[in-house]
């Protein structure tokens, strides 16, 4: 299952969800949207990280079953405090470009030249759609800045599931707010015990909205590897799209199967950095 961020919704994953797909035969990649965007773009947006994962878990199906449950930047945090609530929900968590409190200061988690582009495009009125994306795609993407394309379609994107203000204020309150300082479930094995489960860290080092070093100071408190993309931004299955898929797909791989001698699970093989 994949979550997206700040002001944006499903169909902002792109072909991503099909490169999963492709990566890792017979899965099922669910892309829900968050309450106040897409498909529900009507609803009003919760303020708290807590309050936008109640409402997303009361609409999905039952019986989905122990979920792989992948977040990108908010969509982190929602994922993060769905682990906490109910791990038992949850096979694993992976978080792309997250920020928490207290690992993170404010500069970090957003950067302070970030701020006007966020006030013009997502807070303030709506002008025109192409230039905001175009605007947007810049911010986001280290390798699609300027591309033509992405732009038009975001735009229509913006046209068919218009985004009310108020949900993207409440997104960054809500955001702002949220505070996980441990992981949700041991990240360390207890002797002859079952290896836990995985929780992987993924940061784009071109993240021109939110610092890297957010990424690094949750791994190293939470004792995880990290996996570093040198050439990608914030919209890291935009920029990184097949290097994330493959990487999945080797991670799970590696967690999947028992150890024929043990019984129990391997532990995860250390991301590259």
């Amino acid at each position: 299952m994949l979550l997206r961020g700040l002001a944006r919704e499903s169909g902002h994953w792109g072909d991503f969800p099909e490169r999963l797909r492709q990566a890792l035969p017979g899965s099922r990649v669910l892309t829900p949207d968050l309450p106040g965007t897409g498909l529900r773009h009507r609803e009003p947006g919760p303020a708290s990280i807590e309050a936008l994962t109640a409402a997303l878990r009361a609409a999905l199906p039952p019986g989905l079953g122990p979920l792989h449950l992948l977040g990108l930047s908010l969509g982190g945090m929602v994922a993060t405090a769905w682990a906490r609530r109910h791990p038992e929900e949850l096979a694993s968590l992976t978080l792309l470009n997250t920020s928490l409190r207290p690992h993170a200061g404010p500069t970090q988690r957003l950067r302070p030249a970030a701020w006007p582009m966020l006030l013009r495009h997502l807070l303030g009125p709506t002008g025109d759609l192409s230039a905001r994306e175009a605007t947007i795609l810049a911010w986001t993407s280290a390798r699609h800045a300027g591309d033509p394309v992405l732009p038009q379609a975001w735009a229509a994107l913006a046209r068919r599931h218009p985004m009310r203000r108020l949900t993207v204020a409440r997104q960054l309150f809500a955001a702002a707010r949220f505070h996980a300082l441990a992981p949700p479930w041991p990240t360390r094995a207890a002797a002859g015990s079952p290896a836990p489960k995985p929780i992987r860290i993924a940061c784009g080092l071109q993240d021109r909205l939110v610092s890297p070093a957010c990424s690094e100071a949750l791994a190293a408190a939470w004792g995880l590897p990290l996996l570093r993309l040198p050439q990608a931004g914030h919209d890291l299955s935009l920029d990184a799209g097949a290097e994330l898929a493959d990487w999945l797909a080797r991670e799970t791989a590696a967690t999947a199967a028992p150890d024929p001698l043990s019984g129990t699970r391997p532990a995860p093989s250390p991301a590259p950095s």
